[in-house]
């Protein structure tokens, strides 16, 4: 069958920009491998879909090209998206730091999409893989398992290659390179940090153990620094600190962990220490949760400072004080890699944007070629990042198609 425009892959901006480009009038096909539609949508946000936020812009999109994501997303912001949902009436809520969810469930989302792809005159081809793609001077052949579709334009918004076993793949960079476009190395992204077994043994009874912290990792343009939820596993660390500081960190650097974080806690035990009579391990067990201080003296105790749990405040040396405040300000340890894409929520390089046109997401070198969503080397932070980035470079190739 013969389309204007034919998009690959139905997530959010696969149906974004094929329900945008069909309201338009143009003639779309959406075509996916998977037979149930937008299975990442569905379990995104602990099944609520954390849809946007309402502070982003370019500082919080991490990219080899860090300037390409700015006409994308001032062209669709997240007030955009919430009148979109205004007008199906789906109700949604703010949790922390701007992050906004739905109040039912993500099906809410999904419906939303497929609604304005049918208001588009979409035509559907799901559970449709595609084996091979070949360009002539009157666009595109795709030879898929429903036959071959031809289409004038063809848009690849197949994602990365996180969660596989919700059917990722790395489908969109082949087809990058089959048209000679450029790569950013992909890697796991928003992921959990893993260690080397035996060192963090001492520290594996700390599973479930979750307190806030300042994390960083990285110099000069390339450091990340974030102020977060940490979370101790038995094999690493986790919560939103860890997958926030996991797309900047690079393996063989070291993270720094400030455990507490906003305080001066040298001053604050110097300050105490007059007459106190409480036991170190006691003035920790305050600050933290106890498990995480009993643990803590430990390892300080292995580490060559014995007797230090059972010291009373008032008889240690100053010298002592600074020296355990300043690990506890500046915990710093070398992970051993991450917990890979099956643990990710996203995937981080991708299409090298330096190949596309950024109002249209074209590829300069193959006209009627357009990359959007996960599948380009734009690579939001966690809390509903990634999601506008899908509706604003879905709905900026919608509209240049």
């Amino acid at each position: 069958m013969l389309f204007d425009v034919a998009v690959l892959g139905a997530g959010a901006a696969g149906m974004m920009c094929a329900a945008v480009a069909g309201q338009r009038g143009l003639r779309v096909v959406l075509v996916d491998h998977a037979e149930r539609l937008a299975e990442k949508i569905r379990i995104s946000g602990g099944g609520r879909c954390n849809f946007t936020n309402l502070g982003v812009g370019p500082a919080n999109f991490l990219s080899e090209n860090p300037h390409f994501c700015r006409s994308a997303l001032a062209g669709y912001t997240p007030q955009d998206f919430l009148a979109l949902l205004k007008r199906h009436r789906v109700s949604w809520h703010e949790k922390h730091r701007g992050q906004l969810f739905c109040d039912d469930s993500s099906e809410s989302i999904i419906g939303l999409l497929r609604a304005e792809c049918d208001e588009g005159r979409v035509a559907w081809r799901m559970g449709c893989s595609v084996a091979e793609i070949a360009h002539g001077e009157q666009g595109f052949e795709l030879r898929t398992s429903q036959g071959l579709i031809r289409a004038a334009k063809l848009v690849v918004a197949t994602g990365g290659m996180a969660i596989p076993q919700l059917g990722a793949t790395d489908f969109g960079l082949k087809i990058a390179r089959q048209f000679g476009l450029k790569i950013v190395e992909p890697r796991p992204a928003l992921v959990p940090l893993t260690f080397d077994a035996a060192q963090w043994q001492p520290l594996s009874a700390l599973s479930g153990v979750a307190l806030e912290v300042s994390l960083s990792t990285g110099q000069g343009k390339a450091r990340g620094e974030f102020l977060e939820d940490l979370l101790f596993t038995h094999r690493g660390l986790s919560g939103p600190a860890i997958l926030q500081i996991s797309s900047y960190w690079k393996p063989g650097e070291p993270i720094v962990v400030d455990l507490a974080p906003g305080r001066d806690l040298a001053a604050e035990l110097l300050d105490a220490k007059s007459g106190n009579r409480q036991q170190l391990h006691t003035v920790l067990a305050g600050l933290w949760p106890k498990r995480l201080a009993d643990a803590w003296l430990a390892l300080a105790e292995q580490g060559g400072k014995p007797g230090l749990a059972a010291l009373r405040l008032a008889d240690a040396p100053d010298k002592t004080l600074r020296g355990l405040a300043q690990d506890i300000h500046q915990w710093t340890l070398t992970p051993s890699g991450t917990a890979g894409y099956k643990k990710a929520e996203v995937m981080r390089g991708g299409v090298d944007t330096r190949g596309l046109d950024q109002k249209s997401m074209q590829a300069r070198t193959v006209p009627g070629l357009y990359f959007i969503g996960e599948a380009v080397d734009v690579t939001g932070w966690l809390g509903g990042y990634n999601f506008q980035w899908a509706w604003a470079s879905g709905v900026a190739c919608g509209k240049a198609l």
